[in-house]
């Protein structure tokens, strides 16, 4: 895979675009460091460093820079942490939290970018990162609990069955809501209960249950 001084360059610049905007912490080395172009089509490398999100193969995205980069600061990572990501995607979350250390468990329901995020992981050397073809509603109970659990697609209402999954103490960043969708953190109190808090407004693809082959 290839990268350049230029590439590197717009990086850069990213990275002090997401912290004029707030970002601190650890995520920017990670931004700065995994080259973003690597999970898109190379027709759009020049493009990839613009903070916007992207198309990516069955009509998903590549999320929004500041998402990725939000989401992974209310996520807290810390070294060790055993990670649940709903919506593989084109994999560049799964990574940036590999990244900062965490054991990282992604699903991803449509089979084509499971079988090509796969093989893009292992080409590009984050062979820790465990992808699994499968419906996000259900999880992965097989690897439970939870440290945290990050949801990359818009969901109606808090998942029930992603919420047992999570330990107690655990946190889980998720968007829910219809059209659009408020970004909330939500820590497991114990198996009945949570508390949670608002980060603002986003809009995502849905949530959806199933698989696609």
């Amino acid at each position: 895979m290839q990268d350049s001084f230029r590439l590197k360059g717009l990086r850069k610049k990213l990275v002090e675009e997401l912290r004029s905007q707030g970002i601190e912490g650890s995520v920017l080395q990670a931004m700065e460091t995994i080259p973003r172009h690597w999970f898109m089509d190379a027709d759009f490398e020049n493009l990839a460093y613009r903070n916007t999100a992207f198309r990516i193969d069955a009509d998903q995205t590549i999320s929004h820079p500041y998402t990725v980069a939000l989401m992974t600061v209310l996520l807290d990572v810390q070294p060790g942490d055993k990670i649940l990501e709903i919506g593989t995607g084109s994999g560049y979350q799964a990574c940036v939290l590999s990244y900062l250390g965490a054991r990282v468990y992604t699903i991803e329901r449509q089979h084509l970018l499971y079988e090509k995020t796969t093989s893009l992981l292992k080409k590009i050397g984050f062979t820790s990162v465990r992808t699994l073809y499968g419906d996000g509603f259900a999880g992965a109970p097989r690897f439970a609990p939870y440290d945290k659990i990050i949801v990359t697609a818009g969901a109606v209402d808090l998942p029930v069955g992603l919420f047992a999954q999570l330990k107690i103490g655990g946190k889980m960043v998720i968007p829910i809501g219809q059209e659009a969708q408020k970004m909330y953190s939500i820590t497991k109190i114990d198996e009945k209960s949570y508390q949670k808090e608002e980060h603002g407004q986003f809009k995502f693809v849905p949530f959806l249950k199933g698989v696609t082959l």
